[in-house]
């Protein structure tokens, strides 16, 4: 065979290899784009890996994102708005998709919130979609915490609300840091500066909780104008854990924008802040008559019979702080602007003050006297139903279920309830369901955990109600027994700011004045 035929032939075999080669590679090609088109098709209108949904209605999502681009461009202090314009839409049950977040199916009904958040408890959880979230503020504390993590701190912190000392501590604390209050306001009173109630709220109940959990002052009244570096820090951060869940790639998104450098440094300044207070206890020891919250924490050991490691100490801190001192502040904040606005039913203030010279006459408040101020926990109470401190919530499936009402809820996906609308419901609360109207706590009819979740429901039920409610009656007798209150706008509803709880954006702009009638001296 000659050399020459030899060429020719290996020359053809290449050139037949190239072309299969080719041939191959063009398959593959058409086979990736087709299967790219089927998976556009599949998810047409849902959040890519996410199942489609037909028998449950909402909102129509874009191919691969689902609903990401409606959450993006709805700004954080819309968004229980954005949710009371899908539930008059699609009625109380509707469902969205979302990249990052996947299934998600949004509930207002009190009998499948009953059944998330009780009857079927152990189904759903908070998820590690919601603790890496809400880690950067909350750490591994019990309000991200799930099963045994969850299950230890829940344990150690119902023993300590339990503890009678611990009671009557606080009541005393309460009643010193509303003395402060009362004595700024006099002050102000007398120059007839605008005062931003909002704003005093928030440090009262900064201060109330810093003597409480670890027995100091932030003294955030002293100077009432300063801002105080961690208050400060908190709030940031707050708002910025609080739109994580609503911004899919949220890693990526801070990264770009700059917010992780941000968030950073927010972080160390509150953890440093309660790391140096745990080391300096260690050091100094405790040596007053009546433990406070840390150290009673201090003294408590773990499921291992080990005590608590700084960082978990840390945590409780930070969780707690969350509690007490955002939610009861901005309670009675959304309070005093539905009870002074230009539409309020002026006899509200009138009967509030009524009971306070009735149960509190010329004494003091007291842990005993706060429960009889039942006209005040209802306007309380009514407030928090229209502006819930807590206006959103979510769990996540664990396990497949069915909602009462037939929905399936596949593992998972998410179950979602907004407080903020079940509170203005009308099929729930009547159709006065919007309007302020305190007398409805008087009726005689008992409101569940689940048509009124302010305070969460089920096993995980807030410990601190019945905390965060003798503090604001302690508050509410003083105030309203001495001063009267005039909202710089009364005509304009406030608006919220982002965070995982509801902050009046702005805050509550009020003149004081010293009270003209009826007045009671205490």
């Amino acid at each position: 065979m000659s050399s020459s035929f030899l060429t020719y032939l290996t020359d053809a075999l290449r050139s037949s290899a190239l072309l299969q080669v080719g041939a191959n590679r063009g398959t593959v090609a058409k086979a990736l784009g087709l299967y790219i088109l089927y998976i556009i098709f599949k998810h047409r209108d849902t959040s890519i890996g996410t199942r489609r949904v037909t028998n449950v209605p909402g909102p129509r999502g874009l191919p691969l994102i689902g609903s990401l681009l409606m959450f993006v461009r709805t700004p954080m202090t819309q968004i229980s708005q954005l949710h009371d314009r899908y539930h008059d839409k699609y009625g109380s049950t509707w469902t969205y998709s979302m990249v990052g977040l996947g299934r998600v199916v949004m509930c207002n009904e009190p009998a499948a919130v009953e059944h998330v958040l009780k009857t079927n408890f152990w189904s759903y959880e908070k998820g590690p979609i919601l603790q890496q979230s809400t880690e950067d503020l909350l750490g591994q504390g019990i309000f991200g915490a799930d099963g045994h993590q969850w299950k230890w701190q829940r344990k150690m912190a119902s023993h300590i609300f339990n503890v009678k000392a611990f009671r009557d501590y606080t009541e005393r604390v309460f009643v010193q840091e509303s003395e402060v209050v009362c004595n700024y306001f006099d002050t102000m009173a007398d120059t007839g500066a605008i005062v931003d109630v909002h704003d005093i709220f928030l440090k009262f109940t900064l201060d109330s909780f810093g003597e409480v959990s670890f027995g100091q002052s932030f003294g955030c009244l002293v100077n009432p104008e300063e801002e105080v570096e961690f208050a400060a820090a908190f709030d940031r951060l707050n708002a910025i854990v609080g739109e994580r869940l609503f911004k899919g790639p949220w890693r990526m998104i801070e990264w770009l924008t700059g917010v992780d450098k941000k968030v950073a440094k927010d972080k160390k300044i509150i953890v440093d802040f309660a790391l140096n207070i745990i080391h300096k206890r260690r050091e100094d020891g405790y040596n007053r008559p009546q433990k406070d919250l840390l150290q009673l924490f201090m003294d408590l050991k773990d499921d291992n019979g080990e005590p608590l490691s700084d960082d978990d100490l840390k945590d409780a801190i930070l969780n707690f702080i969350i509690a007490g001192r955002d939610t009861t502040a901005q309670a009675m904040s959304w309070m005093f602007y539905l009870m002074h606005r230009t539409s309020a039913d002026k006899n509200i203030v009138v009967k509030l003050r009524e009971e306070i010279d009735t149960v509190l006459g010329d004494k003091m408040p007291t842990y005993e006297s706060s429960k009889e101020m039942k006209y005040a926990e209802a306007c309380l109470y009514e407030a928090l139903r229209l502006y819930p401190s807590v206006p959103r919530n979510i769990k996540v499936c664990v396990q497949d279920d069915v909602l009462p009402n037939g929905v399936e809820i596949r593992k998972g996906e998410f179950f979602q309830w907004s407080s903020w609308t079940m509170g203005r419901s009308t099929e729930i609360w009547g159709p006065d369901a919007k309007e302020y109207h305190p007398e409805r706590w008087l009726d005689g009819t008992k409101n569940s955990p689940a048509k009124f979740p302010a305070f969460h429901a089920g096993p995980r039920t807030c410990l601190g109600q019945q905390f965060a409610t003798i503090e604001a009656m302690t508050l509410m007798g003083l105030m309203f027994a001495r001063f009267d209150f005039e909202l710089v706008d009364p005509d304009n509803e406030p608006g919220y700011s982002s965070g995982l709880t509801l902050p009046v954006a702005g805050g509550i702009p009020v003149r004081i004045t010293r009270r003209k009638q009826g007045a009671v001296a205490i």
